[in-house]
């Protein structure tokens, strides 16, 4: 019975889908995703006002670490717990709120919630 833990089809007898996440362990932080995160790596965009001129959608963080980095700064504007009602009682959440900005006109606002 130890032996067949791999049976149904997944690490430790889980199932499918369950194993490690991320495919091959080879080197991601230098690998853009989108062709934006391309275009700024191969140096064609030199600012993030151009990213603004043409109401560009920014999908990866690398992008704004690229052109701010150090000059960030964060700061928790509020944690707020929020209940649902549930058959089996309340469930508690907190919901998260965090202004992000390197004092010189870039500013952007966080909100989530987790368990």
């Amino acid at each position: 019975m130890a032996d067949d833990a791999g049976a149904a089809g997944g690490p430790e007898g889980r199932g499918p889908g369950h194993g490690a996440r991320g495919g091959k362990a080879e080197d991601k932080e230098g690998m853009p995703v989108t062709k934006l995160g391309r275009l700024v790596k191969d140096m064609k965009i030199k600012s993030l006002e151009e990213l603004y001129l043409f109401s560009l959608t920014i999908k990866e963080s690398e992008i704004i670490d690229f052109f701010l980095g150090a000059s960030l700064k964060e700061e928790v504007l509020k944690i707020m717990p929020v209940q649902k009602q549930t058959r089996a009682g309340q469930r508690t959440r907190f919901k998260a709120f965090v202004a992000i900005g390197d004092y010189n006109g870039h500013v952007g606002l966080g909100v989530k919630c987790s368990k």
